[in-house]
């Protein structure tokens, strides 16, 4: 229950912010978005239609059509997300106003109200609707990745607004679209953006002990064999958070300076009960 409303909490804070982003940053100075909210904004300018009630005219047409492709919890709360954007879209559509002579500072701050606010709803387990509807049937219909369906939709709507916003405010608008894809990368991921690190070291025993020792974590060992040499070797493997990369390196180093060491980004992890640090 207190997940639940936790859950709650975050899609009505992170509505209300998307709202000002958009009713406060975008609209005001004549920007527009991606995928159905910027069909929202772009109507709003030709007809004067409230935005909120677009929003939701829009999106529950295709949370009906696209329902089955989510779970049970996912639809719920994306009906709660498209109630809540939509009230706050309607009320706020007057509070903003025109940064006069800086577009830059105007298509930041919508970017990062629209990221902040799209990423803390699907941060509670909802979605935006809209886009990620459109880009699924997408992928049924067309065979298209949903990341490649999305990109497609947002470039088409933005770039059909450059009609109504012109070119200079449609180059705008993609900076803000940028941001906002940014800012909802890192509330989704938050802090604990994980990384993986791959060590071939000559020490892996006193790698593998300091690490545990130092960081408790967990060290996953490998049985390697060199390509060229083909001799044996261990290969440490383990997943850390980003902001332990620097007291991680300080171990290797003092370890084995000549150490190999490989890091990259970890997209997800699935495994029953982990939830990590």
């Amino acid at each position: 229950m207190s997940k639940t409303i936790r859950d709650l909490f975050l899609i009505v804070i992170g509505s209300f912010i998307f709202s000002i982003g958009v009713n406060y940053f975008a609209i005001p100075n004549r920007l527009s978005e991606g995928g159905v909210i910027g069909i929202t904004i772009v109507t709003y300018y030709l007809f004067e239609w409230s935005p909120g009630v677009v929003n939701f005219v829009l999106n529950t047409t295709l949370v009906a059509a696209g329902y089955r492709f989510f779970e049970k919890r996912v639809t719920i709360y994306t009906i709660i997300a498209i109630i809540f954007t939509s009230l706050f879209l309607h009320v706020t559509v007057d509070w903003g106003s025109e940064i006069n002579d800086d577009m830059l500072l105007a298509a930041l701050f919508a970017g990062l109200g629209v990221g902040l606010g799209l990423g803390l709803i699907f941060r509670a387990g909802g979605t935006s609707g809209g886009s990620a509807i459109l880009a699924r049937l997408a992928s049924q219909l067309f065979g298209w990745t949903i990341g490649k369906g999305m990109l497609i939709i947002d470039v088409a709507v933005i770039a059909g607004s450059a009609f109504i916003i012109g070119q200079e405010r449609a180059m705008y608008t993609l900076i803000s679209v940028y941001v906002g894809a940014k800012i909802i990368d890192v509330v989704v991921e938050g802090a604990n953006e994980r990384t993986a690190v791959m060590i071939i070291s000559s020490s892996p025993d006193e790698v593998l002990e300091a690490v545990t020792r130092k960081m408790a974590r967990g060290i996953t060992v490998l049985e390697g064999r060199g390509g060229y040499t083909k001799s044996q070797q261990e290969v440490l493997y383990l997943v850390i958070n980003r902001y332990e990369i620097v007291p991680f390196r300080k171990i290797i180093t003092d370890i084995d300076p000549n150490a190999y060491v490989t890091v990259h980004p970890v997209q997800e992890i699935f495994r029953k009960g982990y939830k990590g640090r």
